[in-house]
């Protein structure tokens, strides 16, 4: 898959993780350890074991495509894979190909170990981000900026701070991935979840099926389930969940930068925009705006999952094979998003000009509820609040600062608000809870 409709993952670490040749390789090393964990417990010969895995270990003998074609008659990759590889492993050995296995056990396990290497590639580049926040934030601990509430300005804050909560959440995600990379399983259950066929094809002191799973995988350096999950989708739901909470973090920070890197604002802007087909001043913000786009595609994929959670009976019919596109799309997503976040806030340019600027553009109004607070104790609250909700509309019919206005209040004649007025000395705590948060590791 060449990505051509998504350029948020396209050439990207996970994207190779997932793509449909790593798929294939994947399956072949879930049955080429599956008869070696048979090897390990006396329940197949070395020799099979030795013969699966030298076969397997060349995917290029496999066309992606024919098998795709194939699957159709089963539905699902595994079945025609398991029929090439029995024809490329010599006669002794392909009794062993997949035995005691059904064609879910090798599909979910592939799944998991493709997650996995997909994790870990998403959390290098989770990693990088965090760092490159965790400079922004001691960089810019004291650069004031206006926090907005519901798009308007409501007091200042730094944007240290806000750098700082993009790194809180970033962090969010990594703890959610890393513990989640941890616990990702094998499946090993047979045809109904029962490991009947262990038993049958062993003699009874060989064929403890709880030793054959945990052979299987420690193989593939997965978790040993306690049960088969065929219909108990846990594995599945916690990486719906996982993923989508990283895109949506990531895309928080998309939503700030692409708001503040518009024209009329310009507190921030990209390091390389992209440009335009039609319009040759453009750069626009083409990381925030594919993380964003990550950001609003990934909770209908993990929807998806979640649905599946309800599957019927033993091993179900389509709620299994609705997993596999959302749950590849969702490893794609996210570790796309990971990385264009990475790139974005390593290059991020911030403006503390502007930000200063825009401190001014309500003429001191930003500072109202310190004046408040202030005037409070000679006028009481409720005078206070009447006498600045007085002012405010007067300074913004007048086109005048709040100060000036503030100033022919002969209640206030003998204050001096100079310093209660100067929105750059009314940023609260914001400079401590920047340490707090950078505090964590």
């Amino acid at each position: 898959m060449s990505g051509l409709f998504s350029p948020g993952w396209a050439g990207s670490p996970a994207a190779d993780a997932t793509s449909d040749t790593a798929f294939l390789g994947a399956l072949l090393s879930v049955e080429a350890a599956l008869t070696r964990a048979q090897a390990a417990v006396g329940l197949a010969p070395p020799e099979a074991a030795t013969a699966v895995t030298e076969a397997a270990a060349d995917a290029g003998r496999f066309d992606p495509g024919d098998i795709a074609l194939r699957a159709r008659d089963g539905g699902n990759p595994v079945i025609p894979l398991v029929a090439a590889l029995t024809a490329a492993v010599p006669a002794e050995a392909a009794p062993y190909v997949h035995r005691g296995a059904t064609s879910q056990d090798i599909l979910d396990t592939a799944l998991m170990l493709l997650a996995a290497r997909a994790l870990d590639l998403t959390l290098t580049d989770l990693a990088r981000a965090e760092r490159a926040l965790a400079r922004l934030a001691r960089d810019h601990r004291n650069t004031v900026m206006p926090g907005r509430t519901l798009t308007q300005h409501a007091v200042p804050t730094t944007f240290g701070l806000k750098a700082a909560g993009w790194r809180s959440l970033v962090l969010d995600a990594r703890d959610r991935v890393e513990a989640l990379r941890g616990s990702l399983p094998a499946q090993l259950g047979g045809a109904a979840g029962t490991l009947a066929s262990f038993r049958a094809h062993g003699e009874e002191a060989a064929a403890d099926g709880a030793r054959v799973v945990e052979a299987f995988a420690d193989e593939l350096a997965l978790r040993t389930p306690l049960l088969p999950w065929h219909t108990l989708r846990t594995p599945v739901a916690d990486l719906a969940s996982a993923l989508a909470f990283t895109a949506g973090a990531l895309g928080k920070v998309a939503a700030d930068v692409l708001n503040l890197s518009r024209t009329e604002i310009g507190e921030l802007s990209e390091s390389a925009g992209g440009g335009s087909s039609a319009m040759p001043h453009k750069a626009n913000p083409v990381r925030a705006t594919l993380i964003a786009a990550a950001a609003r595609r990934a909770p209908g994929l993990a929807a998806t999952l979640y649905g599946s959670l309800a599957a019927e009976d033993e091993r179900p019919a389509g709620a299994w094979h609705a997993e596999w596109e959302p749950l590849r799309d969702l490893l794609r997503l996210a570790g796309g998003a990971a990385r264009d976040a990475a790139e974005l806030v390593e290059g991020l340019r911030v403006h503390p000009e502007a930000m200063r600027a825009h401190l001014d553009l309500t003429g001191g109004l930003i500072v109202s509820e310190r004046l408040a607070v202030e005037l409070s104790a000679s006028l009481g609250r409720a005078g206070a609040k009447e006498l600045l909700t007085r002012a405010a509309g007067r300074a913004r019919a007048e086109g005048r600062r709040l100060a000036d206005v503030l100033a022919d209040e002969p209640a206030l004649k003998d204050i001096d608000l100079t310093e209660s007025t100067d929105p750059t000395r009314y940023t609260g705590f914001a400079a401590e809870l920047t340490d707090r948060a950078l505090e964590r590791r």
